[in-house]
């Protein structure tokens, strides 16, 4: 479950809530908290009864996100089983988004806004991995090279895990 993918469809659809925020993340800022867990559990409670586990890309991206999410997963009587962390050289990140925006057409795959990005990165979801640290549910793995490398090394932690 893409949350990028989930707003990007909210805005698409020209609500009141897409435009607040389209507002939002075209400056390289996150959604409030509350109201990036209110969509998440709106999309988990419409996902089919034979759902056997989900895969969050770009969530949580805060603190606050992942205790609430714990607390989301609890109540849908799942469980949360790994946070996994790629990491890449922040120059390759810039490399590879403002590629994506070229041949994506997206507007917020620029310089200024991923400068601004990685910034709320390094101050909101980088402590992210030590709440998931501290409850033995972390996994960091390369993010560097080629797609099959990268995508063996997340089957290697996921294949610990079931």
């Amino acid at each position: 479950m893409s949350t990028g993918d989930l707003l990007r469809e909210e805005i698409k659809k020209e609500t009141e809530l897409g435009k607040k925020i389209d507002a939002i993340i075209s400056k390289g800022q996150l959604i409030p908290d509350d109201m990036m867990i209110d969509i998440l559990e709106q999309h988990i409670q419409n996902l089919p009864d034979n759902t056997k586990g989900l895969i969050f890309d770009g969530f949580p991206r805060t603190e606050n996100q992942a205790i609430e999410l714990e607390k989301l997963m609890e109540r849908s009587e799942n469980k949360t089983a790994v946070l996994i962390d790629l990491w890449v050289d922040e120059n390759e990140i810039m490399k590879r988004l403002i590629e994506r925006g070229k041949t994506s057409g997206r507007s917020d795959d620029n310089e200024q806004t991923i400068k601004k990005r990685l910034e709320v990165y390094h101050s909101q979801t980088q402590p992210v991995a030590k709440f998931y640290k501290n409850l033995n549910k972390y996994a960091q793995i390369d993010g560097m090279g080629d797609l099959k490398d990268i995508f063996s090394r997340i089957e290697k932690v996921l294949d610990k895990i079931y």
